[in-house]
């Protein structure tokens, strides 16, 4: 199957690492053209940079924004007036009890991973639907389904982009729009590598083993037992993306190595 993107506009929030940054790769390589973004201009440009090197030929846009808050989704939204392609990758966690999470963190939480990607499907849907064709991805991930006792106001917004991202297909029925869910099991991104990092050099266990290990301890239901790469998530990105995956919405598509113990 080759998936051919060419003609087509994907912007990939939160791309200048990790799972944005691995899709944003993958849709190039596609043949689409790529809009990285981050919150500063600095990381952005050198993703920009880094991208347009490992595909050469690649058209590559970078636009700064912080889409934790309104006024940066407008940001985008004005440097960017439409997309064919939305992968609402922007999401920010860290464990904290329940009972010593204050309401600010609740609400930056939900504002960052889930209000951005409802700002801008409203701002990029309509126009999807008067061409034809649109494709829009929420990067949710299986503490959607599987919340985490130690992050339950991370695993809560997670829920959420499922729910909105069904609704949303529901929504844009018949109109050659697809809305879906991709949801990762632990994946090996550079933040997870700065999270393992202490433990690493304690053990003297190589990156990819202490990723195991931790895999392991934290989810022992994976049946891949270890971290996915970002570029295995990508790749599930990259599909929902495609012309190929037309009769695909509305659906929660897991790349979470087996964590979730459940076959439907």
């Amino acid at each position: 199957m080759k998936i051919d993107l060419s003609g087509k506009t994907a912007l990939v929030t939160g791309s200048t690492l990790g799972i944005g940054f691995a899709s944003a790769k993958g849709l190039a390589e596609a043949g689409a053209a790529v809009v990285v973004n981050g919150r500063s201009q600095d990381t952005v440009d050198a993703a920009a940079a880094r991208l347009k090197e490992a595909v050469p030929g690649a058209s590559v846009q970078g636009t700064a924004a912080d889409l934790g808050t309104a006024e940066g989704c407008e940001a985008l939204v004005a440097a960017v007036p439409a997309c064919d392609i939305l992968v609402n990758n922007t999401g920010i966690f860290g464990p904290q009890d329940f009972f010593e999470t204050p309401d600010s963190e609740w609400t930056r939480f939900f504002e960052v991973n889930v209000l951005s990607g409802v700002r801008l499907a409203r701002a990029y849907l309509p126009g999807m639907a008067e061409r034809g064709w649109g494709r829009v991805v929420f990067v949710s991930s299986e503490s959607g389904l599987n919340i985490p006792a130690d992050m339950i106001h991370y695993g809560f917004t997670k829920t959420a982009a499922l729910s909105i991202a069904r609704g949303l297909a529901k929504r844009m029925a018949g109109t050659g729009v697809t809305v879906n869910s991709v949801l990762p099991g632990p994946t090996l991104s550079e933040g997870v590598a700065a999270m393992l990092k202490e433990e690493q050099a304690r053990t003297g266990q190589t990156l990819e083993e202490t990723a195991r290990a931790f895999v392991m301890a934290n989810r022992p239901s994976s049946i891949i037992q270890r971290a996915a790469t970002t570029e295995e998530v990508a790749s599930m990105i990259v599909y929902a993306a495609s012309a190929q995956a037309s009769a695909t919405t509305g659906a929660a598509l897991r790349v979470d190595g087996g964590v979730v113990d459940t076959i439907a």
